[in-house]
């Protein structure tokens, strides 16, 4: 998805870099791709640290005002007590605000993990270290405050998922709470 430079991203000044094909960041900035996708596959290795909050963005149309623009698929350590203790929807491998994932299969912090996020129409699949753990219909998020399961929407999430325009970046959020994230090996395949 990226050059080894990440000369084709969009991302502040100074804020993302890329050693030894790992990119990291030092703010909680976001990185995004130039280019626009609809219908794709982006396949990705990710590392957490201790409280590690992050996070894969997809159908970005709004790079700016990003958290109501596009769907987060949540990178969390889970084994951070700040973490394994909030919202399901919060913890990894979900939709975030949204969707839990199934099954809580995210290594340790220091261990790389692999996530291949499947977007088609309003769909999203998302599969961690090899297993299906979501699967979402948007069109079934109507509403901006409340999931179709009665769970609370945040309320920085303004706009319902169904209503999400599906053209956009691919975005990778940056250091977030104090904690780092690592990223390699990210590619993406777009599909008819």
């Amino acid at each position: 998805l990226f050059n080894a430079d990440l000369s084709n991203g969009i991302f502040p000044q100074g804020v993302w870099s890329s050693h030894d094909g790992i990119i990291t960041a030092t703010k909680d900035e976001a990185l995004w791709s130039k280019k626009t996708y609809h219908n794709f596959i982006v396949d990705l290795e990710f590392k957490n640290a201790k409280g590690t909050n992050s996070g894969v963005f997809v159908h970005g149309s709004d790079m700016k005002k990003w958290t109501e623009n596009s769907v987060e698929i949540q990178i969390a350590d889970d084994f951070d007590s700040e973490w394994a203790n909030s919202p399901p929807s919060w913890q990894c491998a979900a939709i975030f605000g949204h969707q839990a994932a199934t099954k809580h299969i995210v290594k340790k912090p220091g261990e790389w993990n692999h996530y291949s996020i499947t977007c088609i129409g309003r769909k999203i699949w998302v599969v961690l270290n090899g297993e299906l753990v979501n699967t979402c219909d948007m069109s079934l998020y109507t509403s901006a405050q409340t999931n179709p399961d009665g769970t609370k929407i945040p309320a920085w999430l303004s706009k319902p998922l169904a209503s999400i325009e599906l053209e956009g970046h691919v975005g990778f959020q940056g250091k977030h709470a104090g904690a780092p994230i690592y990223f390699r090996n990210i590619r993406i395949k777009e599909l008819d």
